[in-house]
């Protein structure tokens, strides 16, 4: 999947998620997906900002967590996601997967 398919997909639902109160950033091996949830709605650009939480992982990695293959807690405790910053908007992230 490319990082403009996988943009297109955060946007759409995004669209549909109440904001997220703060911001995300997704680092998919070079990619960059942002998501600005701390005004009425959530912005989902490619830009390279400070959020409030970042979480890395690889294409493949994020791939199996967005089809249901491989469980999120699994992959923080097996390292193949890291997550630096608050947590509890990383939660937030499964109503956009």
């Amino acid at each position: 999947m490319s990082l403009e398919a996988i943009t297109s997909e955060f946007q759409k639902r995004a669209a549909s998620t109440a904001p997220l109160g703060a911001s995300l950033k997704m680092i998919l091996d070079d990619n960059i997906v942002f998501i600005d949830g701390k005004g009425d709605v959530n912005v989902v650009s490619n830009q390279d900002l400070e959020a409030d939480c970042t979480i890395t992982t690889s294409l493949a990695t994020f791939m199996a967590l967005q089809s249901g293959d491989l469980n999120p807690m699994a992959a923080v405790m097996n390292g193949d996601v890291t997550i630096e910053g608050d947590m509890m908007v990383a939660m937030q992230l499964q109503n956009l997967i």
